[in-house]
């Protein structure tokens, strides 16, 4: 499955599942951590965990078993790794203080991508 195909289905498993503000940073040029991040919102820790176990169920089912979460203690925040996409989910508060979206849509010349 094209990398660009797995994007697609993770925004949509998080807007089918009430995620709030879903944002797709390019990451290609500027990181060579992962190829996209993506950050959304949810609306209560119990929502935040509920979408990032949503997710790895769901990339399962489409062959992506190397999945895994981060921040499982965490009432603010949960990352889900896929290993090329990354997924942020914040609480709305941590979100706004981190605002991971300012940090990585500036653009980064290529030699000084970061690891």
């Amino acid at each position: 499955m094209k990398i660009t195909d797995v994007k697609k289905n993770i925004e949509k498993i998080l807007d089918d599942n009430k995620a709030k503000n879903i944002t797709s940073i390019n990451l290609k040029n500027k990181s060579y951590i992962a190829d996209y991040m993506i950050i959304a919102s949810g609306t209560s820790s119990r929502h935040l965990q509920s979408l990032a176990e949503i997710l790895i169920i769901e990339l399962k089912k489409i062959g992506l078993e190397e999945c895994r979460i981060e921040g499982r203690e965490s009432n603010d925040w949960k990352l889900v790794d896929t290993n090329d996409i990354i997924v942020h989910i914040f609480h709305p508060e941590k979100r706004q203080f981190y605002d991971l979206e300012k940090m990585w849509s500036e653009e980064t010349p290529k030699e000084k991508a970061m690891l």
